[in-house]
């Protein structure tokens, strides 16, 4: 069973990749818009971080991903 707040809060303490929150079988699709929105989040700032030469680049490949996970559940059309 996944951890919802677990996975609210970090969504890599859950979740390896943004398409393994889409096969979640146990969360709603509210629960998972939700979590992949807050790893959108985390993953943009990242890459704002990275523009800044402030962390190792990485993240265009993971927000793509979340982009495409956040898209089939409709959200973002």
């Amino acid at each position: 069973m996944t951890d919802i707040k677990k996975a609210l809060l970090d969504p890599t303490a859950v979740f390896d990749r943004p398409m393994q929150v889409l096969h979640a079988s146990d969360l709603s699709a509210q629960q998972k818009i939700e979590i992949l929105q807050r790893w959108r989040y985390d993953a943009q700032l990242q890459e704002l971080a990275e523009s800044e030469n402030m962390a190792k680049g990485g993240q265009d490949d993971l927000l793509e991903e979340i982009l495409e996970a956040l898209h089939t559940l409709g959200v973002g059309k």
